[in-house]
């Protein structure tokens, strides 16, 4: 029996990814994680490419003297794809649900297909005692090899009751994990800061993971509702790369994704700038593309790259989908906000519930009404984010 292990690209073409769309992901890749094209080849060369031919080098935009010239090695992991143990606890599942419509298929899903997922609850065929026993053997198997992804807030409350998987706790079973991981990635909000399991009064004393360990010093963080699997694969691809997690803020979030105001590379900014804003659902100016800053649009305060990445393939995102940001990328407060109106500061041109600060706009019956239908506007954001729901086309601008 041959021991031999098919590469990345052997497993695309099983798939019938062709090279070409390979290289196109591998340039994408770079593009996302802000790197130059030089560096193209290098991550190709990581994930199991061989060779690339100077016609190759010519479309992806690099010289291939400057590229010999060009020492900076790449940390080439493909031949031992490090181990990935994804943990979920307290929380939806929305993040998995992102993963799983990456598309079909996808460079990025037959990637993470590709890591040696040793457990994942939602996806693994093992269950009960054969699933903690997979788990178990990664970590005494893999010390200091492999990689954890941790998707949901982890409640604290009850000594951690209100979260046990096998008669242990989220909090011993994190604590555990991610004492002995290589890199620690925290998917979504939830995992991130708390998120919305953490709004008030935060019964189970929902926490984020660095919160619960706050000396975690190989942890990445990946806010959002959900987060967005591009990231997520960039994140991975940067590692397989280099051995190492690309550069962060200080709040442990990758400049790559969420270095930029949303506001600031926002396809409506020009409206912004013109004065040109939706005042009501529906009106000429909503079906128009303008700016949705009045509707309660949370793009300037709020950190990541969802206008260039969008969903479903770059075919949508809320904002172009006519509806504002939420900030669910914002952490915990801004979760608890997007789904609370009572609880959401206004934006400049606001009144308290999200309604527009119009010169005929008095106070009456039918500002309670219209403020449910904000409501119930803001809450279904949270929903939209979830890609399968997405497949709106974008409002013209």
């Amino acid at each position: 029996m041959s021991d031999h292990q098919p590469s990345f690209e052997e497993h695309l073409r099983q798939r019938g990814v062709s090279r070409r769309e390979f290289l196109k992901f591998c340039g994408l890749m770079a593009a996302t994680l802000m790197l130059p094209a030089i560096e193209t080849p290098r991550i190709a060369q990581a994930l199991g490419a061989k060779g690339l031919t100077s016609t190759e080098l010519a479309a992806l935009g690099v010289n291939a003297a400057a590229l010999h010239q060009y020492t900076a090695p790449a940390v080439a992991l493909a031949a031992t794809r490090p181990p990935l143990v994804w943990l979920e606890f307290q929380g939806c599942t929305g993040d998995t649900e992102s993963f799983l419509h990456a598309g079909d298929p996808s460079v990025s899903q037959i990637l993470l297909e590709t890591l040696s997922v040793n457990y994942h609850e939602t996806l693994m065929v093992a269950s009960g005692a054969l699933a903690t026993k997979s788990l178990n053997d990664t970590i005494a198997n893999y010390p200091g090899q492999y990689l954890v992804v941790i998707e949901a807030s982890i409640p604290t409350g009850a000594g951690g009751a209100y979260c046990t998987i096998g008669g242990r706790s989220a909090q011993q079973i994190a604590t555990e994990v991610c004492s002995q991981a290589a890199a620690v990635i925290t998917t979504g909000t939830c995992s991130s800061s708390g998120g919305i399991s953490a709004a008030q009064p935060n019964p189970t004393g929902a926490v984020g993971v660095k919160q619960l360990l706050p000396g975690l010093t190989n942890h990445l963080s990946l806010p959002g509702c959900p987060m967005n699997v591009v990231n997520l694969t960039a994140v991975i691809v940067h590692y397989l790369t280099y051995a190492s997690l690309p550069p962060m803020d200080y709040q442990d979030r990758p400049l790559f994704a969420y270095g930029n105001l949303i506001h600031d590379i926002c396809p409506r900014r020009v409206h912004y700038d013109q004065g040109e804003f939706v005042l009501a659902w529906g009106d000429e100016h909503h079906r128009a593309g303008w700016c949705l800053h009045k509707m309660g649009c949370r793009g300037p305060e709020t950190r990541a790259n969802c206008p260039q990445v969008m969903w479903n393939e770059g075919t949508n995102w809320p904002v172009g989908a006519g509806h504002p940001c939420v900030g669910c990328a914002g952490g915990s407060r801004a979760a608890e906000r997007a789904v609370s109106d009572d609880r959401r500061a206004p934006l400049p041109g606001l009144v308290s519930g999200g309604l527009p600060l119009h010169s005929n706009t008095q106070p009456g019956p039918d500002r309670a009404r219209r403020g449910l239908v904000h409501q119930r506007h803001v809450r279904h954001a949270v929903l939209f984010a979830v890609p399968r729901l997405a497949h709106h086309r974008p409002v013209p601008a």
